[in-house]
């Protein structure tokens, strides 16, 4: 994806900001950057937290309190926190399931979860564990993002037509939309439609200056015009307390959590649900925010974790939601300029000054034009365009993303997630078992069926030496998602001062897979970019590729 941010000067080239203190003097750009957020992250966080089943104000709350708390402890450079769309089917979930259907018990429980998934995080990041992150196939992670499209597009159903469902599970919904139809109400379609129209048609004709714009700015002032027109009712407007210092708080209910063993288990799968799913997708965002960082730097995974984890706990104290980088304020920030995690303080204090002083006119917001927003983000999510994509890698990456997506939407993310590894797994194992005995003529035994799986996980990096400012690294074992930790290592180790960086893929590697040619693709794109020196992939030639997709499987080429 590309930047659209003004390209650095030189000056800037050579002083990278910073931040923390340092990071003051870009105050102009990450102000200004920070105003512009804050106008997208007002539907957005309020969209979101009506996807959770929680208060709108506690969308607000999360982007307010993730504002104050992050810049203070880095991790990142240019990423704006804040609740996560993709978080909404969880804490919904969670809601339902905690509160027994009873939404306000609920959200104080979930409030309690995610303070526990916080200090679940702050754990992890000092076990060094964001590394382990690379192990998750990257098609079971595009599975899982698409099921949470597919379900965010479901769970705005309600809000889009103006009549409540009875179902809360996406299959649920998908058999009660024919009899919903018929019970519409006319204004909210109406203001739903023509918002939702708008965000998809609306970068289709950005010219100039407009292309700085954001589609999400549009919605709220053409959200609450089309609501004037269609003379919408007050339930199908939002509601945020006039005092939300009195009104707003809401404080978590820990007693609740330990009343039976049936509701410690429940809370047990929502704290590692919300841990390891927001803690997984919140490296993700940074990776794609590091790509378009037009002063290329690199955040901090761990440190990044830390800070999600910590402003978590303090969001759930005062009846936030979950927080991590958010992609699309992110971007906005970079297009506004935005330099250094400052920019989330002023998008804080901008959303202050909105709910204290303008609490009436986002009262004004229809939860229709809420909807259209979240269901746009839904749809980017899970377009055609993305199957096309994982198909054109490779016919194992489509099963792995659909049977992801499939086993998502008939349980839930966290096992979703996990039956995507098993069954890459499964794939890998096969095809590694399938060269053995070819290349081999060996029959099929439990110990070769022992050996081809320990290997799957073991570290293929068989060597690595600098020797007149030339770094080799060997490779004898597959080199696959399983064993990523060791690629990522040996790649990070590589010492400043070589000229010359060579990988060699010995013949004994007979696979590597998607994961980790994207990673070294990435890789070699970086080192190109910052001019490291000369890199070669010497022996990935005589591995036959699974399609024309330059990032698909590779496996050895076996003589018939």
């Amino acid at each position: 994806m590309k930047s659209h941010t003004a390209a650095p000067t030189t000056l800037d080239r050579l002083e990278k900001p910073e931040n923390g203190i340092k990071g003051l003097k870009h105050w102009k750009q990450d102000l200004l950057a920070g105003l512009i957020v804050s106008l997208v992250s007002v539907p957005l966080s309020l969209g979101i937290a009506v996807a959770s089943g929680a208060p709108p104000i506690a969308g607000l709350i999360s982007s307010i309190v993730a504002g104050l708390v992050i810049p203070f402890l880095g991790g990142a450079y240019v990423t704006i926190n804040g609740p996560a769309a993709g978080l909404a089917p969880i804490i919904f979930a969670s809601i339902i399931n905690l509160g027994h259907n009873n939404l306000e018990i609920g959200y104080r429980a979930v409030l309690a979860a995610i303070f526990f998934a916080g200090l679940l995080q702050i754990a992890l990041s000092h076990m060094k564990a964001a590394r382990f992150s690379a192990m998750f196939p990257a098609s079971a992670i595009e599975g899982m993002l698409a099921s949470i499209g597919l379900m965010i597009i479901a769970k705005q159903l309600p809000n889009f037509i103006g009549h409540k469902f009875q179902n809360h599970e996406f299959f649920g919904i998908v058999a009660e939309l024919p009899k919903q139809l018929l019970q519409i109400q006319p204004g909210v379609v109406a203001v739903s439609t023509l918002c939702l129209a708008a965000l998809f048609i609306y970068p289709r004709f950005q010219i100039g200056r407009l292309k700085y714009v954001p589609a999400q700015l549009l919605v709220v002032p053409l959200g609450i015009l089309l609501g004037f027109l269609f003379h919408l009712d007050a339930q199908y407007l939002i509601h945020v307390p006039a005092n939300p210092i009195q009104h707003g708080l809401v404080f978590p209910d820990f007693g609740y959590l330990f009343t039976s063993a049936n509701m410690l288990w429940s809370t047990i799968a929502c704290v590692v649900s919300l841990a390891l799913v927001d803690g997984f997708e919140s490296l993700a965002t940074i990776m794609a925010v590091d790509r378009m960082d037009p002063f290329h730097r690199k955040a901090d995974p761990d440190r990044t974790l830390f800070a999600v984890g910590f402003s978590k706990i303090c969001s759930s104290l005062v009846g936030g939601l979950t927080i991590i980088p958010g992609g699309i304020k992110s971007t906005v920030c970079l297009m506004s300029g935005g330099r250094t995690l400052w920019a989330n303080f002023y998008n804080a204090l901008f959303l202050m000054l909105f709910l204290f002083l303008g609490s009436h006119v986002i009262n004004l917001i229809p939860l229709g034009a809420l909807a259209a927003v979240l269901i746009h983000i839904g749809f980017k999510l899970c377009q055609p365009k993305k199957w096309q994509y994982i198909a054109s890698i490779g016919t194992e990456q489509l099963l792995i993303y659909a049977s992801t997506i499939v086993v998502t939407l008939c349980s839930d993310l966290l096992l979703g997630l996990l039956f995507g590894m098993l069954l890459k797994l499964v794939l890998l194992w096969s095809i590694s078992v399938q060269n053995c005995v070819r290349e081999q003529h060996a029959p099929l035994s439990a110990r070769l069926l022992w050996q081809t799986l320990l290997e799957l996980f073991s570290n293929p990096v068989s060597s690595q030496q600098t020797r007149h400012g030339v770094h080799d690294i060997r490779f004898d074992k597959p080199v696959v998602s399983f064993n990523s930790i060791h690629l990522a290592r040996a790649l990070s180790t590589i010492p400043g001062n070589a000229k010359t960086v060579r990988l060699y893929f010995a013949h004994s590697v007979k696979l590597i897979d998607h994961t980790s040619v994207t990673s070294l693709l990435d890789f070699e794109e970086t080192f190109k970019r910052e001019k490291r020196g000369n890199l070669e992939l010497i022996g990935l030639d005589r591995m036959r590729m699974q399609s024309s997709n330059e990032a698909s499987l590779r496996s050895v080429r076996i003589a018939h």
